[in-house]
């Protein structure tokens, strides 16, 4: 048996070490030569780089935290109409990808979008006799993040708030408390590590943002690591500037811990939620209702109204060759990534099951590492040691006579689907350790004492548990791979398109309906993760 869990633990060690080799590759080539480019984009473009993302982020937290927090009370402490729906169609922005809401709102709000003309027609005014805000700005690209994201703080804290043991609730009620009140001196204290994560969540999100940003023309660290990579042919260069963005992740995210090293809520949940509610009557209801519609109807139900159209109206020109061509490119991409991911998942956590140590533990987190890390940032660090090994193989074969074979890593989809396990292994190992957990040790005992081995008991007895889990977990991946325009746009190979590139390439050249069935397609594909986490939050609670 020790034999067996040796293997376990070095198959383990040498997946977190496969997957974390990207983020060293980074600061490995960080830390060569600076050149001449890099000089002069320092002294030069980065400070305006830097200033536009620290900006982004802090004001796509601020608004996505006013988004979020009221809405996430009012769902879990208050009684409105609808409230069965909404409390998971607020969920639903998530599932638009950010670009393709910032391709909207550009088409709405341009001179010539409907919301202009309208103004115009109302009032009579002519060109150049009214001002108008510029949707394709930095502020515009603050607002269309915030709509997207701003279900990371919601979800959060809509489940902390209703885990809030209710006896305090009722003595600020008893000491004359109004809902303000106990919302700003009970409620709102006790959801901080809730809100530090949900912002943390918001925060990476943004840093990695490349669709939206690029088309408002706003310049951030994200599009100068694909501007130097593609524009000026230097992946030092841009390997730097990704070591930057990535010390950033690493220092939002050691602030979130430290922020609540020492915060330790302790709750129980003595009554029923549906007791407690606020019965919200008169104008409080129907702003509360306005609120949190408007949300929905703003940020996901108008924007995909709007795709549907464009999809039926030009659904010729879009069901074309080439869209089920890069369909298909998707379908494989992705389930290549959700079987390796799954087993990446199913490695280390059964690593840490059969041998629990603190090496097992570190394995396991070293595994996950890479969902931190922005898309276009991770492209750089998957294209180092790719590129080394095809130069290695080129090589060898041109000793051995063999001939050379060409890019058989970067110039094939490896480097794309590598980029997929690394960044989305996180998800399916949570959602296996999850299901994990909840198997009891005493299952092994016996299997043990039955004369079971590591790879029986896998097999026979913890697969069967979690093959739910398991598939949960390959279909989180799936999904989020297909939505991946990052990575893909950075690592494809040449004449490769996925649905993802295939809508930002057409919505790049202002021609959105053509990639409005694809885009339709993207949306209801990113609903499915959002229905099963709603349907874990409905359960546990």
């Amino acid at each position: 048996m020790k034999e067996k869990n040796y293997l376990w633990k070095t198959s383990s060690g040498a997946l977190a070490l496969l997957l974390v080799l990207p983020i060293l590759a980074i600061f490995m080539t960080a830390v060569g030569e600076t050149n001449e480019l890099f000089t002069h984009l320092m002294s030069t473009v980065m400070p305006t780089y830097a200033f536009n993302t620290v900006v982004l982020v802090t004001g796509t937290m601020a608004l996505s935290l006013l988004i979020g927090i009221p809405s996430a009370w009012i769902m879990a402490m208050c009684r409105v109409p609808g409230e069965r729906v909404l409390q998971w169609a607020l969920v639903l922005p998530l599932a638009m990808p950010a670009y393709i809401v910032g391709y909207i709102f550009t088409d709405w709000f341009d001179f010539a979008g409907p919301v202009q003309v309208f103004l115009r027609s109302l009032t009579g005014w002519e060109p150049g006799e009214y001002w108008f805000p510029d949707i394709r700005t930095l502020g515009g690209a603050i607002i269309v993040l915030s709509l997207v994201l701003y279900p990371y703080v919601y979800l959060l804290c809509r489940a902390a708030f209703m885990e809030q043991n209710i006896s305090l609730l009722q003595s600020a009620r008893l000491l004359k408390c109004s809902p303000w009140e106990s919302f700003r001196r009970i409620s709102l204290p006790l959801v901080r590590p809730s809100i530090a994560v949900g912002l943390s969540l918001v925060a990476m999100e943004t840093i990695g943002d490349f669709g939206t940003v690029s088309y408002f023309a706003v310049s951030t660290l994200t599009t100068a690591v694909y501007d130097t990579w593609l524009g000026y042919s230097s992946l030092t260069a841009a390997a730097k500037i990704s070591a930057i963005m990535l010390v950033v992740v690493i220092l939002l995210l050691s602030a979130e811990r430290y922020s609540r090293r020492k915060q330790k809520l302790f709750q129980n949940q003595f009554s029923s939620r549906e007791d407690f509610r606020y019965e919200l009557t008169g104008w409080k209801k129907w702003l509360a209702s306005f609120w949190c519609w408007g949300l929905v109807c703003i940020a996901f139900v108008l924007p995909l109204g709007q795709l549907i159209i464009y999809a039926y109206k030009y659904f010729a020109q879009s069901w074309t060759a080439e869209f089920r061509e890069y369909a298909v490119n998707s379908l494989y991409v992705s389930l290549m990534a959700a079987f390796f991911g799954v087993m990446v998942a199913l490695i280390v956590n059964f690593c840490q099951r059969v041998s629990p140590s603190r090496n097992s533990l570190v394995f396991m987190r070293l595994s996950s590492m890479g969902y931190a890390v922005p898309g276009t940032v991770l492209a750089i660090g998957i294209m180092v040691p790719v590129l080394f090994m095809d130069h290695l193989v080129n090589d060898i074969a041109k000793v051995m006579e063999w001939g050379r074979p060409g890019l058989i890593f970067s110039g094939s989809m490896f480097a794309l689907v590598f980029a997929m396990v690394v960044r989305f292994s996180a998800v399916a190992i949570g959602s296996i350790e999850s299901s994990l957990s909840k198997v009891s040790p005493s299952l092994d005992m016996a299997s043990r004492t039955m004369g079971c081995s590591a790879n029986s008991m896998l097999w026979r007895v913890h697969f069967p548990l979690v093959r739910r889990g398991s598939l949960i977990a390959g279909l989180l991946v799936f999904i989020e791979s297909m939505k991946e325009l990052n990575a893909a746009l950075l690592l494809r190979p040449f004449n490769f398109e996925t649905l993802a590139t295939y809508v930002y390439n057409f919505a790049s050249d202002e021609n959105l309906e053509l990639a409005a069935l694809p885009a339709v397609l993207l949306v209801l594909v990113g609903l499915v993760p959002l229905v099963i986490v709603n349907r874990s939050l409905e359960h546990s609670h």
